[in-house]
């Protein structure tokens, strides 16, 4: 690529050198009669010899933000490390009331926020967003909150993604502003609009680039605890039924056998006694008193003593 755009820069300087010799070699009135032959061929010739050396000046943009970049992997070994933490704690604990004061409590001594939380008859479920500096005195400050179950935790190391982003995020912003810096020596419309596109296309790679890093950045800088609190185990469970309750039961079963009661007769009425006359009427026909089957087994018979 460095070799690339020192000949782009070669042959622009060599395309100008040439332009400028021609018209200083001849006179006036030669001058204007060659310009006037030869005003397309260097107009074409001029535009060409800026555009190479446009694409030199990116080019040597872009070379030296790779170095940049470059330079930024080969020192992040001694740069902070960039980690997500994750814990999932499961506790039981003798009043969920209580236990709900304590978490709040912990949040608000700890900065933290609870990204989302689900209640039922027996337990509750908090999704909390804890600062990544403070997770595990968080951790350490919720043992006491009642009878631990199940406690498991997850670390993912993400510095080498976090730092790609953020380099190429700043890469991006220098060709923007080098792109930027264009839009003040274009020569026509057409210049102007190239230009505008590729300025447009860099702010939105540019804002996609910068919403993966903060989402990225926000995920490092709070660790994320899932606490699941589990109610007293009498609490909803094995509970006996009131007399009330237990008629109720009853009557409801009762209520259930009638109903099956009923459909199987309706079954019964319904489809039974139509099979139960073509029956009768197949019998009667075959076997009763026009007993096909009987004259059909005679005739037979007599064929044979024939």
């Amino acid at each position: 690529m460095k070799m690339r755009a020192i000949l782009l820069t070669m042959l622009a300087a060599l395309l100008t050198l040439i332009i400028g010799c021609s018209k200083g070699s001849m006179g006036d009135a030669e001058t204007k009669s060659f310009a006037r032959n030869q005003n397309i061929a260097y107009g074409r010739a001029a535009t060409y010899a800026s555009d190479a050396v446009n694409e030199a000046a990116v080019m040597h943009d872009e070379i030296r933000a790779e170095e940049s970049g470059e330079t930024q992997a080969a020192n992040l070994n001694n740069t902070e490390r960039k980690l997500i933490k994750r814990a999932y704690v499961r506790v039981r604990v003798e009043n969920l009331d209580e236990a709900d004061a304590v978490v709040a409590g912990l949040l608000e001594k700890y900065e933290a926020y609870s990204a989302s939380t689900e209640a039922d008859e027996n337990s509750r479920h908090y999704s909390l967003r804890v600062p990544s500096n403070r997770y595990d005195e968080f951790l350490t400050e919720m043992n006491g909150m009642g009878r631990l179950l199940r406690r498991s935790e997850s670390t993912e190391d993400v510095t080498l993604r976090y730092y790609d982003l953020e380099g190429w995020l700043e890469t991006k912003r220098e060709l923007l502003r080098t792109f930027q810096s264009y839009l003040t020596r274009a020569r026509n419309i057409e210049e102007i609009l190239s230009v505008e596109a590729r300025i447009a296309e860099l702010q939105n790679d540019i804002e996609g680039t910068g919403a993966q890093l903060r989402h990225l950045s926000n995920r490092v800088d709070y660790s994320t605890i899932d606490l699941n609190l589990a109610g007293p185990v009498t609490n909803g469970q094995n509970k006996g039924f009131t007399l009330g309750e237990q008629i109720k039961q009853l009557f409801g079963g009762f209520g259930k056998f009638l109903s099956g009661v009923a459909v199987a007769i309706i079954g019964i009425i319904i489809y039974g006694i139509p099979v139960l006359l073509l029956i009768a009427l197949l019998f009667w026909l075959l076997f009763g008193r026009i007993g096909l089957m009987r004259r059909l087994w005679v005739l037979v018979k007599g064929k044979k003593q024939d």
